[in-house]
């Protein structure tokens, strides 16, 4: 597939590195420009682009940038295809990694949000798994115990175009429906961030409470805390768990 990242943190550039090595080619582009994407990201193949030159002609956009920002790229869409497949891989937390926002505090879905923003429905995927496990732990297909990553979206297409990629990333795909549903993967639900396998990930996708997953996610300040200096991924996956048991 022909794929645009727009943004080159830990999250899109990992995206980009992987997407690239899988076969795909891959156009990475952020605020700063081209010169500012990590030469690490570019290492299988990916190239660095202008944002203005970056959605056109393209199956897939990758969005991977702070939550609620998409509105500042609401012109640059206008003019992409209905056809282009949009992924949001971002996560609310309000006070934390961006400003609340009253609709997503009074029940918006985050994806939701972010598609009004643009103008365009995207699907959502990505957003459930630590960069930190996207970088190291993902598989073959087949492999024993591989992680699962949950995507959703409304329209099966796409969803399933996305699904091929997080394949290609190294994760089982689950479909988890509509994107109205995908508040069960946002954080910090019982499947976020908890790196769980494609036989697990159902029930916690099940398990997810809004009022109780956002008072979790709004305690994440005190908990990584309390976890000391320099926790590991494999902490905060088991941070994660402990909230939920």
């Amino acid at each position: 597939m022909k794929i645009t990242v727009i943004g080159a943190g830990a999250i899109g550039g990992n995206l980009a590195a992987e997407l690239s090595a899988a076969g795909h080619d891959v156009q990475v582009a952020g605020a700063r420009g081209p010169r500012a994407v990590p030469a690490e990201v570019l290492e299988s193949g990916a190239r660095a682009v202008e944002l203005a030159d970056a959605v056109q002609e393209r199956d897939v956009i990758v969005l991977a940038i702070p939550f609620g920002v998409a509105g500042r790229l609401a012109n640059l869409f206008a003019s992409v295809p209905d056809e282009t497949v949009v992924i949001d891989t971002s996560n609310y937390y309000p006070g934390m990694l961006s400003e609340p926002i009253e609709a997503v505090d009074n029940g918006q879905v985050e994806s939701v949000y972010t598609a009004e923003l643009i103008g365009r429905p995207v699907v959502k995927a990505w957003n459930a798994a630590l960069a930190e496990t996207q970088r190291t732990k993902g598989v073959p297909a087949g492999t024993p115990g591989r992680l699962a990553i949950p995507v959703a979206g409304d329209f099966e297409e796409a969803r399933k175009a996305a699904m091929s990629l997080v394949d290609d990333t190294g994760f089982d795909p689950y479909d988890a429906g509509a994107l109205s549903d995908s508040w069960r993967q946002q954080p910090n639900s019982p499947a976020y961030c908890t790196e769980l396998t494609l036989d697990e990930l159902p029930a916690a996708l099940a398990a997810a409470d809004r009022a109780k997953d956002a008072a979790i996610r709004d305690s994440l300040p005190e908990r990584l805390a309390a976890l000391g200096a320099n926790p590991t991924a494999d902490d905060v996956v088991e941070m994660n768990r402990a909230a939920h048991r």
